[in-house]
């Protein structure tokens, strides 16, 4: 998806993983997911660069889909739709 379409997606669940470094993001995703109802979105805040190689292999492990993510304010936002 593109940053624009990214954007307008409605957001179920919003986790803030700011400050956070690895595992600290994909904690924080899995105890925010149990929250979104299932084909509902999730955003993860991040500052860790490495939450952009992390979370989409966590998502696909958890059979997730991982949308994509958006750079905005030196924080990356990064978005999961709820699978199962």
């Amino acid at each position: 998806m593109t940053a624009t379409e990214l954007n307008a997606v409605t957001v179920d669940k919003v986790v803030d993983a700011r400050g956070t470094s690895c595992p600290g993001p994909i904690l924080a995703a899995k105890k925010g997911i149990v929250d979104v109802t299932v084909g509902g979105v999730m955003m993860v805040l991040a500052t860790d660069t490495g939450t952009q190689r992390d979370l989409p292999a966590w998502s696909k492990k958890m059979g997730h889909e991982y949308l994509g993510a958006v750079e905005e304010s030196g924080a990356w936002k990064l978005y999961v739709k709820r699978m199962r």
